[in-house]
């Protein structure tokens, strides 16, 4: 099983990302992972899922989701701290 570890950011907490595609873009943290260590961030990371239609009488879709970010690329915003 893996730990739960302490993690340097909570709920609430606006962040800016560190690394990778969104690099220097900054968000709040709406939810925690802490098996994982990832974090769910309002307005970052969006992926988009296609949905195909079941019966005759749906219609496929596209959903549009907001994916997790390991707690690693992420550091707390600082200048709203002050």
């Amino acid at each position: 099983m893996p730990k739960q570890r302490k993690l340097h950011v909570k709920i609430g907490d606006t962040v800016r990302i560190i690394s990778g595609f969104h690099k220097n873009e900054t968000g709040e943290v709406t939810r925690i992972n802490k098996k994982t260590g990832k974090l769910i961030i309002k307005g970052i990371n969006f992926k988009f899922k296609h949905i195909k239609p079941n019966n005759e009488n749906e219609i496929g879709e596209i959903k549009q989701f907001e994916a997790p970010v390991h707690h690693s690329n992420v550091t707390l915003n600082l200048q709203e701290l002050s």
